[in-house]
């Protein structure tokens, strides 16, 4: 993920967070450092094998042109911004290069800021407004929202809680813990992702697969 701090300036304005949204080939990243070893990212934090996977939800495509129409409704002609990366996943550095080539062309000049893996978590994110950052999946959506979304969880780590999205979204999450209707159950979630896809500050271009290989060695006894 890329995690802004929507409530630091620029990213406290929803389209400025859009236009970086709009900024990024998906496909290209998705293809060149994963191999095609994963699925495309729709920027809320949900994977296809959950339960309440909200599908439906078109996939933000690439788009240079529409981060530059979200850019001039944010009063900017371009946008100059510093992203703070490291290698602390395979390909972390390598996606952040990338996301600056794909940026320049919608009129966003992004600064790859190289900082030491050692440290990363305590010095660089949540402390950076704009940063390269990675999570792992949970069981539940309530336990995924809750892990990094709802606002009184200290790795929220983009710091959304202010908006009226945000606070729907809150909302949203308290119920759908208490429901019991199934289907009921699945409209909560769904505009729960619907809710962060449109406003928040996570930028989530992929989900990656989890490759093993192994070796089998048979040894015949004598």
């Amino acid at each position: 993920t890329f995690p802004m701090l929507s409530d630091i300036a620029p990213f406290d304005n929803n389209d400025v967070r859009l236009a970086l949204k709009y900024g990024i080939d998906r496909e290209s990243i998705l293809q060149s450092v994963l191999k095609g070893h994963g699925y495309l990212g729709n920027d809320h934090p949900i994977g296809s094998s959950q339960r309440y996977f909200a599908g439906d939800i078109p996939i933000r495509e690439y788009d240079p042109d529409k981060a530059k129409h979200h850019l001039k409704k944010a009063g900017m002609d371009s946008l100059d911004i510093k992203l703070h990366a490291g290698d602390i996943y395979a390909g972390g550095m390598d996606n952040a290069v990338l996301y600056q080539a794909h940026a320049v062309k919608a009129g966003i000049n992004m600064e790859v800021v190289r900082e030491p893996t050692d440290g990363y978590w305590s010095n660089v994110w949540m402390k950076k407004p704009f940063s390269v950052c990675y999570w792992g999946g949970r069981p539940t959506c309530d336990w995924m929202f809750r892990a990094a979304y709802t606002k009184d969880q200290k790795w929220n780590d983009t710091a959304w809680k202010t908006t009226d999205a945000a606070v729907r979204f809150n909302e949203l999450v308290a119920m759908g813990s208490a429901e019991l209707d199934q289907k009921r159950r699945a409209e909560i979630y769904f505009e729960c992702q619907q809710l962060i896809h449109d406003d928040g500050g996570t930028l989530m271009p992929f989900y990656n697969n989890m490759v093993w290989a192994l070796s089998l060695i048979h040894i015949s006894e004598p």
